[in-house]
């Protein structure tokens, strides 16, 4: 009465399973590669980090700061103003660099934080303005003082100065 049972052979119907939920997986992933090629042709590539474009920003303005000619100093001081340019970008550069290079996630993290503010200021200006277009007093409720009897075209109070 103790006899050991074989164990189950595994149906055929299993590694039919495993196949369809990994061809759904393939396919999914095939789909997500060609969308992402497609976006990158029409707008180009994905921007990089934060510190990755402050590093090209700061390498553009160089090489615009650099090929500027001056001519409010004259064909003189041309060549001097020139000289002085690009050593004053280099010296920026030397400084720049750097802290981009050993701080990376500081420039995203700023990034965010720049986003989330820009959100927060931004909605609380349309509020204000809902308020201001759609003529209620806000959330102070109705704003009339105990001698303004509500007369007059104006928004604002009525002040007696006796």
């Amino acid at each position: 009465m103790s006899e050991e049972r074989p164990a189950p052979d595994p149906s055929p119907e299993e590694p039919a399973k495993a196949t369809d939920a990994d061809a759904w997986a393939t396919a999914a992933a095939e789909d997500l590669a060609a969308e992402r090629a497609r976006r990158r042709t029409e707008h180009g590539p994905p921007p990089g980090s934060a510190a990755e474009e402050l590093k090209k920003l700061v390498d553009t303005v160089a090489d615009k700061l650099a090929g500027l000619q001056s001519p409010l100093l004259g064909g003189l001081a041309g060549p001097a103003a020139q000289q002085v340019v690009r050593q004053v970008v280099q010296q920026a550069k030397a400084a720049v660099e750097p802290v981009i290079e050993r701080n990376p996630d500081v420039f995203d993290h700023l990034a965010a934080a720049g986003g989330e503010l820009l959100a927060a200021y931004r909605s609380a200006v349309q509020a204000q303005e809902r308020r201001w277009t759609t003529g209620t007093a806000g959330p102070a409720g109705d704003r009339k003082g105990p001698g303004d009897p509500g007369e007059g075209t104006g928004p604002g109070e009525r002040i007696d100065l006796d």
